[in-house]
């Protein structure tokens, strides 16, 4: 009978919420293993916001950051699309949502942790090797010719220059003015005044409350019972995961892969 209803004409149907997952690493690469990029997402993100008129959208939200970039265009899909069908959307942090993966979440109109999630890091970072003195040791010769001075910028086998610095540092900032104007956007009255909001600190649970990072601590059903009711329904949406993923297969590119997002994790004592 109870799944009768939903199919008889004038009869109310029970809300329903859309749930999105948005987990890993954010990078361009983000269709090979766990991580998160705009055009594996893509598809996802327009199934959960069209398909059977959602009465909200919920991202559970777990992510260290990454791709600036990729970052912007998946905030920008999901504005895109809650404006277009006009549906409220919710943002619940897991682990952490920190750097690109608090971008993500300010994308909600709503921001929800858990006691122990780890938000904020609104800041930019480089971070390479450099092997200068490994390959003169094994007698080495590092030939690069260019066509442009700026060509071989931050080559991690020549010595750092001054000049790359400074021109990273430029970078880096236009990125970090970036982040702040959306972060400042999208939680315009909420966030404090708090001097360090956007010098890369990160806040537990409940802290982030006070900067208004967040609007509090809270998990996807209760509060989503809580905003529509004891018979809210929930429909999942998610990546389809390849045959090679499903059955563990890796390649070897995966590995270091697999040692770059563990570092990007480790940042967070994850």
């Amino acid at each position: 009978m109870q799944g009768m209803k939903r199919w008889l004409p004038f009869v109310k149907k029970e809300p329903t919420v859309a749930v999105v997952r948005l987990n890993g690493v954010i990078s361009s690469g983000g269709l090979r293993g766990g991580g998160l990029n705009d055009a594996a997402i893509a598809p996802v993100l327009e199934k959960a916001f069209r398909r059977g008129k959602p009465a909200a959208v919920a991202l559970i939200i777990n992510s260290p950051g990454g791709s600036p970039a990729q970052s912007s265009l998946i905030a920008a899909r999901i504005r895109r699309l809650a404006d277009e069908k006009d549906v409220p959307v919710y943002a619940f942090v897991e682990d952490v949502a920190a750097s690109g993966g608090y971008y993500l979440a300010s994308a909600a109109d709503e921001i929800w942790v858990d006691i122990h999630s780890i938000v904020g890091s609104i800041g930019v970072i480089s971070a390479s090797f450099g092997f200068t003195e490994l390959i003169a040791r094994h007698g080495i010769e590092r030939r690069v010719h260019t066509a442009g001075e700026s060509k071989s910028m931050m080559d991690p086998f020549q010595p750092e220059k001054p000049e790359d610095v400074a021109r990273l540092k430029l970078i880096q900032e236009e990125v970090h003015r970036g982040f702040i104007d959306h972060v400042k956007s999208r939680r315009e009255g909420k966030i404090s005044d708090t001097t360090n909001l956007f010098d890369g600190t990160v806040w537990v649970g409940a802290q982030a409350l006070e900067t208004g990072l967040i609007d509090g601590v809270g998990h996807v059903v209760p509060k989503m019972k809580e905003i529509f009711g004891d018979k809210v329904r929930f429909a999942n949406y998610g990546k389809r995961r390849s045959v090679f993923q499903r059955f563990g297969a890796q390649v070897v590119g995966e590995a270091v892969a697999g040692i770059e997002e563990r570092a990007v994790w480790a940042r967070f004592g994850l």
